[in-house]
């Protein structure tokens, strides 16, 4: 059996459709909890972040089902509300772009969370920066680097292993750096496809978003690394796919297949 201390969550962004409706697929595809979208267009949105964010832990929790985290924003109403309905985590991924200095960019994020740590403590509530490929904080080693001028408590670290085998950081070096931090594991897939042929003058390429079987993220060795360090926290997979049309049948076989490795 998997490690009945390890939460086992998914990112709903992939799913629009009524909450009752919601909890009852995410519920049926064997999940623990749930990720929730606060966003414009998704079952709770900022301007009625009050109102429907309990609606939504009540409508959940009737299913046997808890909100883990939100992906949202870092204002102080946000935070607010998800102390009131005891969500732990607000998921952010910090934007760098290519045209500012990164150092810069790393700065200014410090900044903005040193605004935010009287809220974060009074709700009890941790942002959870997690590395993404393209401009923004790249691995697992640039959270880090900005969570370190922080307590684990006020911010965390979000460890995605598909983004880390995207930029070059390989599983047992990210949950090295990672841990003294580690607020929750993101598991998706994805691999490098070219998108030219050989004969062109520059190669091009684009990011497939796979199976956990199938990408560049060994799974298998994030698991072991998990499972060495009693990890006991919120796995998230976060059901995105470059086949958005066949999510459900990709879902259910990536909790399969991670069940198995964290059995």
């Amino acid at each position: 059996m998997m490690n009945q201390k390890m939460t086992l969550s998914v990112f709903t962004k992939a799913w629009k459709t009524p909450l009752p409706e919601l909890a009852r697929h995410i519920k049926a595809l064997g999940f623990d909890g749930v990720e929730l979208p606060v966003r414009p267009k998704f079952q709770v949105e900022p301007d009625t972040i009050e109102k429907g964010l309990p609606e939504a832990v009540r409508i959940l929790a009737d299913h046997g089902l808890k909100i883990c985290s939100i992906a949202g924003s870092t204002d102080e109403r946000t935070i607010a509300a998800c102390g009131q309905c005891g969500i732990p985590i607000i998921r952010v991924c910090e934007h760098t772009p290519y045209d500012q200095s990164y150092s810069e960019c790393e700065q200014r994020i410090i900044r903005k969370y040193q605004a935010l740590t009287g809220a974060l403590d009074r709700h009890g509530v941790t942002i959870g920066l997690q590395n993404h490929c393209d401009d923004f904080v790249p691995h697992v080693a640039g959270c880090r680097e900005i969570a370190r001028h922080f307590t684990p408590r006020q911010v965390g670290i979000v460890w995605d292993v598909c983004h880390c085998a995207l930029n070059g950081e390989d599983p047992e070096i990210a949950a090295d750096i990672a841990w003294p931090y580690l607020a929750m594991v993101n598991w998706k897939n994805a691999f490098w496809q070219r998108t030219n042929g050989p004969d062109a003058e520059v190669s091009t390429w684009q990011y497939y978003w796979t199976t956990g079987r199938q990408g560049k993220a060994p799974w298998i060795r994030c698991a072991a690394e998990l499972k060495k360090r009693n990890y006991s926290g919120v796995l998230c997979l976060t059901a995105e796919y470059s086949d958005e049309a066949s999510v459900n049948r990709l879902v259910a076989e990536d909790i399969a297949y991670a069940k198995s490795l964290l059995g």
